[in-house]
């Protein structure tokens, strides 16, 4: 007899057979490099909360952000999409599935110049039609001087991984700030990682999976959002990553999914420019 075809009560004798038959199923789901994002997605599943942590200017990662939330979608699995693009407090909630992409990006109060609604509308125009809320989870704008004088961030992270955000906050700025700002900009980044933790929070349903679309540091376990969500919530944290080999050190994500290398280009070069000096009269 067909095992679809069982009966609800099986003998106690096949349960074990049962049981068996589902593990290997779920086993032949593809889940490697080539295979589609749907069954990647579905392999980190069930979690409370998928984290994105992204290249921003990767072309590839928004399909592939686009396609995560379209498989949550059908799966009847996403509890909300949270964004790294838009501040806490925003949300669709209260807009139409129907709404305009311009209703959308008003509701989230986007801010096209810093995140090309190109390249973001699509995955987050999927959730709305869907009728699933999208969130704002960034530090609003106008915290972040609070959060610069703000000694409590500074006991969020233990003192290796506070260490660690302090030297990728030099990396990350080509190591131009000053050294007095570092501990500044470091709580900005603490604050804006317990501020997407917390969006998640808010936003999690049982049974269901939140998405956050963040940019690959704020995805790193030791140091980012999944230090400040509370144990009981189950993640899977994935590093898109433009690059041909996987150069990801071990236990920083759960998973890192390669997309084609970009052209090399020195994101540094134009900070590191002088400024011109103006125009005679």
């Amino acid at each position: 007899m067909p095992f679809q075809h069982w009966p609800a009560r099986a003998p106690r004798f096949l349960l074990p057979l049962v049981a068996a038959a589902a593990l290997a199923a779920c086993s032949l789901v593809p889940s490697g490099p080539d295979a589609p994002v749907a069954d990647r997605v579905s392999a980190l599943l069930p979690v409370d909360a998928l984290l994105l942590g992204e290249q921003h200017d990767a072309p590839e990662h928004h399909v592939i952000e686009r396609e995560t939330v379209e498989a949550l979608v059908a799966r009847g699995r996403l509890a909300a999409l949270a964004l790294e693009m838009a501040e806490e407090g925003r949300s669709t909630a209260h807009v139409a599935a129907t709404a305009s992409e311009a209703q959308v990006q008003a509701a989230l109060g986007w801010n096209d110049k810093a995140w090309p609604w190109a390249s973001y509308g699509p995955a987050v125009m999927v959730a709305v039609r869907a009728g699933v809320p999208v969130v704002g989870a960034n530090l609003p704008r106008a915290r972040m001087k609070d959060a610069m004088a703000d000694v409590s961030l500074d006991a969020q992270l233990n003192g290796e991984a506070y260490t660690a955000q302090q030297d990728a906050v030099r990396e990350g700025h080509c190591k131009l700030l000053p050294e007095s700002q570092i501990i500044p900009m470091t709580r900005i980044q603490v604050g804006r990682d317990r501020a997407m933790a917390q969006t998640i929070v808010k936003a999690r349903q049982p049974g269901k999976t939140v998405l956050l679309i963040a940019g690959a540091g704020h995805a790193v376990r030791a140091l980012g959002v999944p230090q400040h969500l509370p144990d009981d919530v189950k993640i899977s944290s994935v590093r898109l990553l433009a690059s041909a080999s996987n150069t990801t050190p071990p236990g920083e994500y759960d998973k890192t999914w390669l997309t084609p290398p970009l052209p090399e280009k020195d994101y540094c070069a134009e900070l590191r420019r002088p400024a011109k000096a103006p125009a005679a009269s």
